[in-house]
């Protein structure tokens, strides 16, 4: 990584479609990545899909895969995260129409909703960097050059994961003195690896109701707080421009070249290998944007 980076999309005044972003590349490449923008789609839904996918991965049957989405009001639990940690009833969670899950990826407690560009990249490790730590770090770097692009300096905080935005100067001034204000988490990370596949990934605030972050303890800090894109920028900021930029930043941390396909494109690519490679049973389903019973995931707002 280089501090010198520039975005080919800002230089020279020239304006570069989406789809040209998605799918150039900077040598060295060292494999694709297919970068698929599932839109708004169900927790659960899209757990389904990436244990099709993380199968499909293991088996050598198809590449590494990028999924973009963004999810309806949902809070999902980490294996190492605490009860305790969310704060509402199930009344509440009722109430407000969200759903909450307990997952197999790392971390705490989080919440997903509408506004949230939520990445969950499936890649083979093993053939990038067999290094765990390295991987939620470059997570972590493409998040916050995609800030840079929008002019808000992220940071990581030492001991916590995910990436960090300082309160502006006005913010911090208070009653006539400066205030000391901790920096608030703009993108967080929970990671699950199995034979160096990686599922689950990271969530990044753009336009995304803060409000909801109060029925929890974000990621087990108490006294921290979730910001937005748009809360820094004090305007409104186009989700899909954003998703193109961290798929984009995705591809140079990872070295991987970057192709933009349907959800329709990658559901064949499934149907052909998991027919040739026998991948049989509950990843099989015909339709797998309906969410089936997972193991890994169950639902608690339900009595």
């Amino acid at each position: 990584m280089t501090s010198d980076w520039k975005n080919p999309a800002h230089e020279n005044g020239e304006n570069v479609s989406a789809e040209s972003i998605l799918t150039s590349h900077q040598s060295p490449v060292t494999s694709h990545c297919l970068v698929i923008d599932l839109g708004l789609i169900a927790y659960a839904e899209a757990y389904a899909l990436q244990k099709r996918i993380v199968a499909a991965r293991k088996a050598g049957a198809i590449d590494d895969v990028l999924l973009l989405c963004e999810h309806p009001h949902v809070i999902t639990q980490g294996r190492n995260g605490k009860r305790e940690h969310l704060l509402a009833s199930e009344n509440v969670l009722r109430q407000k129409g969200v759903a909450f899950y307990e997952t197999s990826r790392g971390g705490d407690v989080t919440y997903h909703g509408p506004g949230q560009i939520v990445a969950y990249p499936i890649l083979n490790l093993a053939a990038i960097r067999r290094d765990v730590v390295w991987y939620v770090r470059m997570l972590e770097e493409l998040m916050i050059r995609a800030s840079a692009d929008f002019d808000v300096a992220a940071i990581r905080e030492p001991g916590k994961t995910g990436i960090w935005v300082a309160p502006n100067a006005a913010a911090a001034f208070r009653g006539g003195r400066l205030s000391a204000l901790a920096a608030e988490k703009l993108g967080a990370i929970g990671v699950h690896i199995s034979r160096w596949v990686t599922s689950h990934g990271f969530a990044y605030n753009v336009s995304t109701d803060l409000r909801f972050f109060d029925l929890i303890v974000p990621c087990g800090i108490a006294d921290r707080k979730a910001t937005s894109l748009e809360k820094l920028l004090g305007r409104s900021v186009d989700s899909r421009q954003v998703a193109t930029q961290l798929a984009q930043h995705f591809g140079q941390v990872f070295d991987l070249n970057m192709q933009a396909a349907s959800a329709d494109e990658l559901l064949e690519l499934l149907r052909v290998a998991e027919a040739s490679r026998n991948l049989t049973g509950p990843l099989a389903h015909p339709n797998p944007l309906v969410a089936q019973p997972i193991l890994a995931v169950r639902e608690q707002a339900e009595p």
